[in-house]
């Protein structure tokens, strides 16, 4: 039987682990990295146990290419990067790009402050 998992946000701060991934493409570039880093998405989101979700975004300014992905623990991580298909699909950033690759864990979840008055 399936089941069937769905995103959604919480009002107090859970054991999450965020990756930032900043991907700087290479001048003309931009398409190709979003594309190439959106098939290492697809492909962890589909095999990894870890993966809760992720946002893509690519910078008005056609430099940067913007993952931000919600996992489990940080190890998941070292699982992501032990499956050889995972590495050579991200190692083809490298054509196309430099990036930054950070974790982060939550420590704080802020949200708007309803029918506040002013």
């Amino acid at each position: 039987m399936d089941t069937l998992l769905t995103a959604g946000f919480s009002a107090t701060p859970e054991p999450t682990t965020f990756i930032v991934n900043v991907i700087h493409a290479h001048p003309g570039k931009q398409e190709e990295a979003f594309r190439i880093i959106q098939d290492v998405v697809h492909y962890v989101a589909e095999r990894k146990e870890g993966f809760l979700w992720s946002n893509l975004a690519k910078s008005t300014d056609g430099k940067t290419v913007v993952n931000i992905e919600a996992i489990r623990d940080a190890g998941n991580v070292d699982d992501f990067f032990s499956d050889p298909v995972f590495r050579e699909k991200f190692r083809k950033l490298d054509e196309v790009s430099t990036f930054e690759f950070h974790t982060y864990g939550v420590d704080d979840l802020i949200l708007p402050k309803l029918g506040r008055q002013i």
